[in-house]
């Protein structure tokens, strides 16, 4: 399965994700409008030509890396990319390198690129990068984190005894969806990093600000449904009862 057919419309959900932007910035940054109907009366409004396939890499949607990558009559070859029904890495897990010549060393998860069943461990699977090459100086190597696959190089590791294993999803007696390691049945906790935003650090060290839209009011609930229309339901507010009997109607 291509990940431009796949993902187009997940991309957004995904970079909101683990980055705290709004769908319509990322929308708008990524979206490459080759035209669109000129302004004034025509028989076909709302004609838009836009790209539909993207090759996503290291470089989120809403970067000048990710435009040059995507520029206009620039193609990729395919990406096939496993479909994960359900993703259980999140930024600040320690995960166990499977892979390459850092095999069996553990670290914390740095970065995810779910559009590509990616992640980037902190200070493992580096490999040299040249930069400033040019005729009057030679330039300078420093070392770049590699992207990892999360189906085949990496796996969870349990906290209670630093070992790698498999986890899956279960729920607790009070309802919450939790990750169990399936070798020792422990739970294996979200990391606290992962509430972390560009406004705050955790959700209970963050201060209201004056245009912000009180906590009280998004929780308080002002629509209960019914299974009622919308007439039925005035009719029940206003104390209105319909007591008219319908004609007899014959049909031949």
């Amino acid at each position: 399965m291509r990940i431009t057919n796949f993902l187009f419309d997940k991309v957004g959900k995904w970079s909101k994700q683990f980055s705290n932007l709004p769908d319509r910035y990322i929308k708008r940054a990524m979206e490459q409008v080759y035209w669109r109907n000129p302004k004034g009366i025509q028989y076909k409004p709302n004609a838009v030509v836009k790209r539909k396939k993207y090759h996503f890499s290291v470089h989120r949607p809403w970067t000048g890396e990710f435009r040059q990558e995507n520029s206009p009559g620039r193609l990729h070859p395919k990406v096939f990319v496993e479909p994960i029904k359900e993703w259980s890495f999140f930024r600040g897990d320690r995960v166990e390198i499977l892979v390459g010549k850092d095999k069996g060393k553990q670290g914390i998860i740095k970065q995810i690129f779910q559009e590509r069943n990616w992640v980037i461990v902190e200070g493992l699977n580096c490999k040299l990068k040249q930069i400033g090459d040019d005729k009057e100086f030679s330039g300078v190597y420093i070392q770049e984190e590699k992207p990892l696959l999360v189906t085949t190089d990496v796996k969870l590791v349990d906290p209670s005894d630093l070992t790698a294993t498999t986890i899956e999803w279960r729920f607790t007696e009070d309802g919450d969806k939790v990750r169990v390691s399936t070798r020792t049945g422990r739970i294996i906790p979200i990391p606290a990093s992962v509430e972390e935003t560009i406004d705050y650090k955790t959700k209970a060290t963050y201060l209201e600000q004056p245009k912000d839209t009180k906590a009280d009011a998004v929780t308080e609930i002002t629509f209960e449904p019914k299974l009622a229309t919308f007439e039925m339901d005035i009719m029940e507010k206003m104390g209105i009862k319909d007591d008219r009997v319908p004609p007899k109607s014959f049909w031949y």
